[in-house]
């Protein structure tokens, strides 16, 4: 056998990664058993005190081992999010009281989410949806909680058309925009309500880390007991006055997906296709595709929705924009790169010491990219 021979070396590596895969099975095991006492016990399913202290400390014992801490903190963060859609099967209650839950666009794929996620913790849920429109006094009786998971522009005109519910009834939206809905559902009912708006999409594997914004609209002790159980279920709730989380979306939403749109539209014109654009890409360009590409797989119904929703607030932020782009151009034609350095650094001012946080946590998301892509 030649010393320069890969095999007996090649074969060592699979049996180390075989040992790998044992040892990740072990792991699955005992992690759903801690879901499992999680939710007899009711324990939020995320322990961020307990996260990061099994972070710190394995890093350490990879510093003391001359394995790269950031190689070992990659793989256990992808073996938690692992361990948390495994823990997914059964959760906690601890709101009995909303019981029984209707949620009304139930049948719709955030409706959905909603009623996967009540059942898993053992509420009982009904849904009203077009289906069951002849139900909906039987389905409403005796709610302790209806929540609306209905289009931007319906959720007006669904408030309104609800019958008059329990006044010891929460009652919920889930939409994007917060001003008028609670505004409607004040006017509607006489009992609690809550504006919530989950920053994520209905396609999550878990909800331990995702955002929901939740604005008060009615407060009662029901508003309280359903926060509770969103961070039962390792939910972040940020809490935030209706309008002001209106003015935030304009920015993190509307602009945002308006701007993605317009660029996806320009893409689809030009004479290259998307895959020769890819076979040359970077990792942040394909970072960028990947986004643009994520918001054109989804309901054009959706997105409609949300940039019309707001339109009309924007229309000064979109006119900020187009100056700036504007001012942008007019530099670049005139070879101003004194102007464009200083453009640059007040641009650089805003994001301060984040900057240099986003450079280190981007290049992780950046690595990933570059390692998902398939040769030929």
């Amino acid at each position: 056998m030649s010393s320069l021979d890969l095999t007996p070396l090649r074969e060592a590596i699979d049996a180390c990664d075989a040992e790998l895969v044992q040892l990740l099975s072990r792991r699955k095991a005992l992690t759903e058993q801690v879901g499992i006492v999680k939710q007899q016990t009711g324990a939020p399913l995320y322990a961020p005190d307990r996260e990061a202290l099994l972070i710190k400390a394995r890093r350490e014992q990879a510093r003391e081992a001359g394995v790269n801490p950031e190689l070992v903190e990659d793989i256990l963060r992808r073996m938690m999010r692992e361990a948390y859609e495994n823990q997914q099967g059964k959760l906690a209650c601890v709101a009995p009281e909303l019981s029984p839950v209707v949620v009304v666009g139930g049948d719709g794929a955030m409706g959905q989410l909603f009623v996967k996620q009540f059942l898993r913790s053992g509420f009982e849920v009904r849904v009203l949806d077009k289906k069951q429109q002849n139900e909906t006094n039987d389905i409403l009786a005796g709610a302790r909680m209806v929540l609306l998971s209905v289009p931007i522009n319906a959720v007006e005109q669904v408030v309104s058309s609800l019958p008059e519910l329990d006044e010891n009834c929460l009652l919920v939206d889930v939409t994007s925009v917060k001003q008028a809905p609670i505004q409607a559902m004040l006017k509607k009912h006489k009992g609690p309500v809550l504006g919530l708006h989950p920053m994520f999409g209905p396609d999550i594997s878990h909800w331990v880390k995702q955002t929901i914004v939740a604005c008060e609209g009615r407060a009662s002790p029901l508003c309280e007991s359903l926060l509770e159980q969103l961070a039962i279920w390792g939910s972040n709730l940020v809490r935030i006055d209706a309008k002001k989380h209106d003015q935030a979306m304009q920015i993190i939403q509307v602009m945002r997906h308006l701007t993605t749109f317009v660029y996806g539209q320009f893409l689809a014109k030009q004479c290259h296709t998307l895959e020769e654009l890819r076979s040359c890409s970077s990792p942040i360009y394909q970072l960028e595709l990947m986004m643009v590409g994520r918001l054109f797989a989804q309901s054009p119904e959706l997105y409609s929705d949300i940039m019309l929703a707001q339109f009309s607030d924007v229309e000064g932020l979109l006119a900020s924009y187009q100056d700036t782009f504007a001012l942008t151009l007019d530099k670049l034609q005139r070879g101003d790169k004194a102007g464009l350095i200083e453009a640059f650094s007040e641009a650089k001012q805003y994001f301060s010491d984040a900057a240099s946080q986003f450079l280190s946590q981007s290049r992780g998301l950046l690595n990933k990219a570059n390692d998902a892509k398939v040769l030929d």
